[in-house]
């Protein structure tokens, strides 16, 4: 879930660009057929989790950071940000804080209410317990966990201001334990951050916000500088740019995941409602960086084509917006199959981020997903449900990484530390396997800490 003005400019003119019609062409429909794979469909699938250019981009600016400090942030939030600030400046302050409570109004802050009770009654089941287990001669082993110290959260803004984030992220955190929880985000030209973005990270429990967005934030957070002290861990979405500022400074920061432009899969029948889909589609379609992708796997001839008309007909009421228009003629797409059994094979190949399963008895289908962010079962389910207020963190996988990643939980914010508690017995019973082990690997001084043990001298 990104914003286009949180980061350098994807198109020439640095601004978001206008459509002069709200027009929108029909989303292309292909056949697909495991026998005869369609190029087209291949070609679709294949969308780069990672963008080369925005690899450069982030490269330079982080490097800066790095060896620069707070005038190389401040330097980049004048840049991409087009807001003049003073490192002085990047605090937002309490007063600040406290200003949005009185700026929001009542609806919004009910529903940052009960987002924050469901979110934190999810996290608070998904805690991992500590455990521990016997050894074979009187000893015990096990795990514990441990929350993480000092995390940052980054929270997309701009002209659609990603206030669920805030909560889908701090929330975590804080029922994991976390002791110090910073959010960045981007400020207006006037240096001013949204107040209903302030209003959820207040709520939600951030300890620290900075209003500084893209590639600087992570630079900052991930490097820490003489006013913003570096972080354990970075979460949150971003657009390309963020995304590949995060994967340039892992190891130096722990991360979440690959979280870039927003992307669904549809798997539908003729069940399903066409305007209902076309909504979805369009949902993940606005989301406002150009690069994310909407698909839609039926084995309906007759769903598809009222889709295509649906998708062109609701597409006259939303705001124009060339990023929009781009997702809907590069990055949309309709594939026929013959049956649900082979769409469901090629969802699980595209590996989305969101995954709406819309057909008959669609609990069926569940057990079959083997590659997806988060699955939203039945046609009471969209995907929007899971972006604002569910439960379930919406900060996902994407660009096909949901293949090895998974989405953010409570744990994310935990440390898991094994430990072992050997009798003497315990480690008798082991003494020939070490010995052999430690033979073997050429590593005579570990097989001689266990043996020496048991030397009578």
């Amino acid at each position: 879930m990104t914003q286009l003005n949180d980061e350098p400019e994807l198109f020439p003119s640095g601004m978001v660009m206008m459509s002069k019609k709200k027009t929108a062409e029909k989303i292309p429909v292909a056949k697909w057929s495991p026998s005869k794979p369609n190029p087209d469909i291949t070609a679709f699938f294949r969308r780069p989790a990672f963008l080369p250019e925005a690899e450069d981009a982030a490269r330079d600016v982080l490097k800066s950071i790095a060896e620069q400090g707070d005038q190389a942030v401040a330097a980049a939030v004048k840049k991409y940000d087009r807001c003049a600030l003073t490192p002085e400046q990047f605090l937002v302050t309490k007063s600040e804080r406290m200003a949005a409570l009185e700026t929001v109004d009542a609806d919004y802050k009910k529903a940052v209410g009960e987002a924050v009770a469901r979110i934190t009654k999810f996290s608070r089941s998904g805690l991992r317990p500590d455990w521990q287990m016997l050894s074979p001669k009187g000893g015990n082993m096990g795990e514990q966990f441990t929350p993480l110290e000092r995390v940052g959260c980054y929270v997309p803004g701009g002209a659609a201001p990603l206030a669920s984030t805030a909560l889908m992220t701090v929330v975590l955190a804080k029922v994991a334990g976390v002791s110090e929880i910073i959010a960045c985000t981007p400020a207006d030209e006037d240096g001013k951050v949204n107040p209903y973005i302030v209003y959820a990270l207040e709520v939600a429990g951030a300890t620290d916000i900075y209003r500084i967005g893209g590639i600087q934030a992570i630079g900052a957070m991930a490097y820490g500088t003489e006013t913003i002290r570096k972080v354990d861990k970075i979460v949150g979405p971003g657009g390309p740019y963020v995304t590949a500022a995060k994967r340039l400074v892992y190891g130096v920061v722990d991360l979440d995941l690959v979280a870039g432009p927003s992307e669904v899969a549809i798997l539908a029948d003729e069940s399903a409602r066409a305007n209902h889909i076309a909504a979805d589609l369009l949902a993940q379609a606005e989301h406002g960086t150009g690069y994310e992708r909407a698909l839609l796997v039926t084995n309906s001839a007759a769903l598809a084509q009222a889709v295509q008309d649906e998708v062109v007909e609701q597409r006259q009421e939303l705001p124009e917006g060339e990023a929009l228009d781009k997702v809907l003629r590069e990055g949309a797409m309709i594939v026929l199959v013959d049956n649900l059994d082979i769409g469901m094979n090629l969802c699980n190949e595209f590996a989305p981020e969101h995954f709406e399963i819309i057909v008959r008895e669609p609990r069926m289908w569940l057990k079959k997903v083997r590659k997806a962010g988060a699955v939203f079962v039945g046609p009471w389910t969209p995907e929007c449900a899971g972006d604002f207020v569910a439960g379930p963190s919406h900060v996902l996988p994407t660009g096909g990484t949901a293949r090895m990643f998974s989405g953010l939980t409570v744990d994310s914010f935990r440390r898991r530390t094994s430990w072992i508690s050997f009798t003497r017995a315990d480690l008798q019973d082991v003494l020939p396997h070490i010995e052999s082990f430690a033979k073997v690997e050429e590593l005579p001084a570990h097989g001689r800490s266990a043996s020496i043990r048991f030397d009578r001298s």
